[in-house]
């Protein structure tokens, strides 16, 4: 059960993000710096060299967001359309093959809204609620017509596109307002192939396997010195995951340490745009490659087990 009202505030905007053919991934990671931003440029990229409409939704503030990493300044964001300030258009950043939509003002407006059950006179033993969001009261709650802006730029913003990539926030605590939430998408974990990286995809894994009911993650492990070394991360976390969660991880491959990844960035460029032939490169076509295969399993096994069947 989700003990977040903000998030509940949010769950009607995450469906629509699911709710027609458009295939959702959302990028997680356990801590910053770990290379979540990275992987999503470099996986749209490959997915949009595939041949497939990409568009990133980028939950990020600057500086060193996803249009900063691109040396992108946008203008506008999601939460200007929401305002009324500027077309959908108008917010949309676009790049070698895919769009980016900025998102971190509205996500952080959503989760300042109230749920109306918020809204009641405050009764015994509410007071400890009232104080979890008293911070959240102080952001700009969004209006009402507002939040249909919003979701209608969200419908809009997924029509014709084949992906929508979310760059999301590090997930801390329990007051993500992330898409990473909703059941219907796909969410992508970055695990870095160190210690401190291992423990933190594991609690955010942990943390959002109980508090939000999620039961799938697919993983990616990062700066891997090789696949074996890779799948030794996968395998002892997939075994611990086994052991003490109702949830399942599935393995999407590895990205190798690659100096030419961090030159790319420096450039304001993917590493498949900067070194095509570059191991990390290889890898990320790879990656666009099982994420689709994995959407289809994902499918077939809906189609077999509907929900009126599953236990």
């Amino acid at each position: 059960m989700r003990s977040d009202c903000g998030m509940d505030q949010a769950e009607g905007l995450r469906r629509l993000l699911v709710c027609n053919q458009t295939q959702v991934i959302t990028v997680v990671a356990g801590k910053a710096g770990v290379g979540r931003t990275s992987a999503t440029i470099n996986l749209a990229t490959a997915l949009a060299y595939s041949g497939k409409n990409v568009l990133v939704l980028d939950e990020n503030h600057a500086p060193n967001n996803l249009p900063d990493r691109l040396g992108l300044f946008p203008k506008y964001d999601l939460l200007d359309v929401a305002q009324g300030q500027c077309k959908l258009r108008d917010a949309v950043l676009t790049n070698t093959g895919f769009g980016i939509l900025p998102a971190a003002r509205a996500m952080q407006a959503l989760q300042a809204t109230k749920t109306p059950e918020e809204n009641l006179p405050a009764r015994s033993g509410q007071h400890f609620a009232a104080g979890r969001h008293k911070a959240r009261d102080s952001m700009t709650a969004l209006k009402h017509a507002e939040q249909q802006r919003l979701k209608n730029a969200l419908t809009e913003a997924s029509d014709g596109m084949d992906v929508m990539l979310v760059d999301t926030a590090t997930l801390t605590g329990q007051a993500a307002v992330s898409s990473s939430l909703v059941s219907g998408a796909a969410l992508l974990v970055v695990v870095e192939a160190t210690p401190s990286g291992i423990t933190e995809s594991y609690a955010l894994i942990k943390r959002l396997a109980t508090a939000n009911m999620r039961q799938q993650f697919e993983i990616v492990v990062n700066k891997a010195g090789n696949e074996k070394a890779a799948m030794t991360v996968f395998e002892n976390m997939a075994k611990v995951t086994r052991r003490n969660l109702p949830a399942h991880l599935e393995y999407l491959g590895y990205i190798p340490f690659d100096d030419r990844i961090n030159y790319a960035t420096r450039l304001g460029k993917s590493v498949i745009d900067a070194f095509p032939s570059a191991a990390s490169a290889k890898s990320y076509s790879m990656l666009s490659q099982n994420c689709c295969v994995c959407r289809c399993s994902r499918m077939m096994r809906k189609a077999e087990f509907p929900p009126s069947f599953r236990t």
